[in-house]
């Protein structure tokens, strides 16, 4: 369904008229998002959050979302990859949790409602994706107390703790499996010393009110926390260790926006540290229909937090986004009017598209200059137009690609159209255009020539089959139409007698000696859980070194894992030989590729 009753229509009307480039906070407008949980991963973040419902007078949530972005301002929506009906024994509330990666594997806990009891319980859920799809680890609760919000923190000497609570504070260490824990619950002491006084309530004497999320920085023990109902700001303390005690430090972002509840989450990236947040800045939002939100800050020179205000404006970029590999068309940083839904092709595609609505995607370094356009594409109707603008909905248009009818909202085909005076970095803006009613669909979308960066790989959307590629070392090598990350194909590999033996492209004549190359590849297990990652052999001067592209990470056979790396590719001597390759860090478990890209 439309949510016209939601942030999207309203978002429709206030944002009617073409504007220019706006400000970036909340960064997700399709839906009500909360409690915020980011997770560093393999160079990307992945932002786990609540689902408030349209038109909410309570905490109704009965899912979580996943989001991922590699530069702050561009968020990919990944769906919602565990709801209340992964947990047979859970009835409601899907309220505030976090993920944790381990042993190869995700780990996401929440609090839920225990059918049998009544209470509020945690639960455990486990994936071989940070994207999922998530089980239920258990069948039951993990720990049931009857209170709220886990926290995960997983110290350097590998030991993990499991914090949660409100009205009081608990922790358990867990078990190197994640999945269960030593001891009993214990409580951590209250008092005002450790997090603050709060005066008013005599049954709640501190600062402290839910929502904890636990770190360490420099040798020291951080929890940040939503403070003093209501309505809540965020305070902190530290500790010399992770279970205290603790020292009330003051407040990280006072009582702000429009939501009477906020929620932390904090975590360095790429050199800078950011804070997220929630708030109800959306139309239509209030203290049971949240936004997340994020901002970027600077410890002081003592490790002590500053003092951290809300903004429109949200975190500055990092880095830019590449146009010439595929992104997927749910990849935004601001959107008037669109939605997401599940892709028949696999993954999320933009959808219940009308005529005006737009795509903001920001930063996009197109180099010196793209020459075409491409998108995947799908109606029911008679189609549209995708205009592509520069800055500003009403942006000069650099092309305009003619979408037809395709006999089915996921009945999917690509076009493409010429584009024009596409140099430089900018905003890009996809407009849609048309007739009434809803249009078209759209799962992803990329440009075409200039020299600022594109793929160097034959084929590396595989829909060519196996053109372009070849194994390294043996194994049989096939398309695949069983599972696509995009598309409609991916490549198979079976028969692998070697960790190292993968598919493979030949890229001799195409690389520069001293130029850095980032890579990304989307990888499957067909059996097992091996570690994958991309290599590069170079041979010169009779010599071969090996360049690792992208770090090893978990794949398994539940779904789609990321591979993505920069790496500085340079050799000494006359270059013979490069080959790109997919390769294990260990056993010989068939793989499905797709979507890979070398820039």
């Amino acid at each position: 369904m439309r949510w016209l009753a939601g942030p999207l229509a309203l978002l429709c009307v206030l944002t009617a008229a073409p504007t220019t480039a706006r400000a970036d906070n909340p960064i997700v407008q399709t839906i009500y998002t909360a409690d915020p949980a980011p997770l560093v991963y393999n160079g990307r973040i992945y932002l786990y959050t609540g689902h408030d419902e349209d038109g909410s007078t309570y905490f109704t949530m009965k899912q979580w979302r996943v989001y991922s972005s590699a530069d702050l301002v561009n968020w990919t929506d990944h769906g919602s990859a565990l709801s209340l009906t992964t947990f047979a024994w859970a009835d409601a509330n899907a309220w505030a949790g976090q993920v944790v990666a381990r042993n190869g594997r995700f780990y996401w806990y929440v609090p839920v409602r225990n059918r049998a009891t009544g209470g509020m319980a945690i639960g455990v859920a486990v994936a071989d994706s940070p994207t999922g799809p998530f089980a239920d680890a258990l069948g039951r609760p993990l720990v049931e107390n009857g209170e709220i919000d886990p926290t995960v923190f997983v110290d350097d000497d590998g030991q993990a703790y499991l914090y949660w609570g409100n009205p009081r504070l608990w922790y358990v260490r867990l078990n190197a499996d994640m999945t269960s824990f030593s001891g009993s619950p214990t409580q951590i002491p209250l008092t005002t010393s450790g997090f603050g006084t709060r005066t008013g309530d005599a049954n709640r004497p501190t600062l402290y009110e839910e929502g904890p999320w636990v770190y360490k920085r420099g040798g020291l023990y951080y929890n940040v926390f939503a403070a003093k109902c209501c309505s809540e700001f965020i305070g902190y303390s530290t500790a010399p260790g992770p279970t205290g005690p603790w020292t009330y430090r003051g407040t990280v972002m006072p009582t702000q926006g429009s939501s009477f509840t906020n929620h932390p989450g904090v975590i360095d990236f790429n050199g800078g540290s950011y804070f997220f947040y929630h708030n109800g800045a959306l139309p239509g939002g209030g203290g049971y229909t949240r936004s997340v939100a994020v901002e970027r800050f600077a410890y002081n020179g003592d490790g002590t937090i500053p003092a951290i205000n809300m903004t429109a404006a949200g975190a500055p970029q990092v880095g830019t986004l590449n146009p010439y590999v595929r992104q997927e068309a749910e990849t935004m940083a601001w959107e008037s009017g669109v939605e997401t839904e599940p892709a028949g092709e696999g993954g999320v595609n933009v959808g219940w598209i009308e005529n005006g609505d737009w795509i903001k995607v920001k930063g996009v370094a197109f180099g010196t200059g793209a020459t075409s356009f491409s998108a995947r594409v799908a109606s029911a109707t008679s189609g549209g137009r995708i205009e592509v603008r520069l800055d500003a909905s009403n942006g000069p248009v650099a092309g305009t690609c003619t979408v037809p009818g395709t006999g089915g909202w996921q009945t999917w085909t690509t076009v493409s159209c010429g584009v024009s005076g596409v140099t430089g970095t900018h905003d890009l803006y996809l407009r849609f255009a048309g007739g009434t009613g809803t249009l078209f669909n759209v799962n992803w979308w990329q440009f075409g020539g200039g020299s600022g960066g594109g793929n160097l790989l034959t084929n590396g959307t595989m829909e060519n089959g196996t053109t372009g590629w070849t194994t390294f070392g043996s194994g049989t090598l096939s398309a695949s139409t069983a599972v696509a990350h995009g598309g409609s194909r991916s490549l198979s590999i079976t028969g692998r007698t070697a960790s190292w033996n993968g598919p493979a492209q030949d890229l001799t004549a195409k690389l520069s000696n001293g130029r850095s190359y980032a890579t990304t590849a989307w990888v499957r297990s067909q059996s097992g859980n091996p570690s994958a990652k991309m290599t590069l052999a170079l041979t010169a001067g009779g010599t071969t070194s090996y360049v690792a592209l992208t770090p090893a990470a978990s794949v398994g056979t539940g779904g789609w894992t990321l591979l993505f790396g920069t790496a500085a590719v340079s050799w000494t001597g006359t270059l013979s030989a490069a080959t790109l390759y997919v390769e294990t860090a260990a056993g010989t478990d068939g793989l499905y590729v797709d979507d890979i890209a070398i820039q």
